[in-house]
């Protein structure tokens, strides 16, 4: 069975960037060459990819005119977007899933060994926790303060993580990972 990870890159006070970029742009300052390795890793695990809208969208307008390594791992990588507004055709590789949301993500865990990899945190991952289809949670978090941003989880219901790992990096930033508790 495919396990589930989610991954997402956030400021010290847990804070996202979204659409903002001063935000990436201090994430980047500390992609030191141990957290680009971190980050290809990560990128080399799964075969496919689960995305929200927002997501999808974002990445949608930029990886496919992207050229190099990283470049020919996720574009040709099959994706499974979750959205109520979005229509087919999509392109980029992308399937529409359709119907329930956690079902669905439940028969794409079934269908082979792997990994389902998502990057961010909103919705959808908020509907695959509730369900219990998330395996793991990867943080990265870098060594500053956003002040204003979309915190990581907000709206999201108590939930128990259990530590699993942990890694710091030359630039100050450190990757956690997490599995939910099934208690």
């Amino acid at each position: 069975m495919r396990k589930v990870i989610v991954e997402a890159e956030v400021s010290l006070d847990c804070l996202t960037g979204g659409e903002r970029p001063e935000f990436w742009g201090k994430v980047f300052q500390h992609h030191s060459d141990d957290v680009v390795e971190y980050l290809n890793e990560l990128l080399a695990m799964p075969d496919a990819l689960v995305m929200g809208r927002r997501t999808y969208e974002g990445f949608a307008q930029i990886w496919p005119s992207r050229e190099g390594r990283e470049a020919e791992r996720i574009n040709p990588m099959p994706k499974y977007v979750a959205s109520r507004t979005l229509r087919e055709p999509l392109t980029w590789n992308a399937t529409l899933i359709k119907g329930d949301v956690a079902e669905e993500i439940g028969r794409l865990k079934q269908q082979s060994d792997g990994y389902l990899l998502q990057y961010g945190v909103g919705e959808l991952t908020r509907t695959m926790l509730q369900a219990g289809l998330v395996d793991e949670i990867r943080l990265v978090v870098f060594p500053f303060v956003a002040g204003q941003g979309d915190p990581l989880f907000d709206g999201f219901e108590l939930t128990n993580l259990k530590l699993i790992d942990s890694r710091t990096f030359a630039s100050g930033a450190v990757a956690l990972h997490y599995e939910p508790s099934r208690e």
